[in-house]
């Protein structure tokens, strides 16, 4: 399974990415530069690549989980309720295409990100 890092200036995170044409697309467009956003124990930018809505697509994700929203195009990591969660699983805003999970998820280093900073995603394996 091919495995990238997420990165700002003070944080840095791995993940392993599923073999899904969302997890294919995302790693043909890397590296990924963008800007973090915050909603929730929700971080999201813009994903730099496109995608369609997959037949399994969610709302409902598990903790630690990679997601491509399409609305925006975003790329998400899920680690923890959003405003429109009703208990502590995450809830994305609509369906989402899961395509890969954070190796270690510790939500203090991952609620350390904040809006408007630089976020990159590359290759490592």
């Amino acid at each position: 399974m091919p495995k990238i890092r997420i990165s700002t200036a003070d944080a840095s995170f791995e993940a392993e990415v599923y073999d899904t044409p969302t997890g294919e697309a995302m790693l043909a467009a890397l590296p990924i530069e963008s800007v973090a956003n915050t909603w929730g124990d929700e971080i999201y930018f813009q994903a730099g690549f496109q995608a369609s809505l997959e037949p399994g697509a969610v709302a409902e994700v598990q903790v630690g989980e990679l997601a491509y929203w399409p609305s925006m195009p975003a790329f998400c990591i899920f680690f923890g309720p959003t405003p429109v969660s009703p208990g502590h699983q995450p809830v994305a805003a609509s369906a989402v295409n899961v395509f890969g999970k954070l190796t270690v998820t510790d939500p203090d280093i991952l609620r350390s990100v904040r809006n408007g900073e630089s976020i990159k995603v590359e290759l490592i394996a």
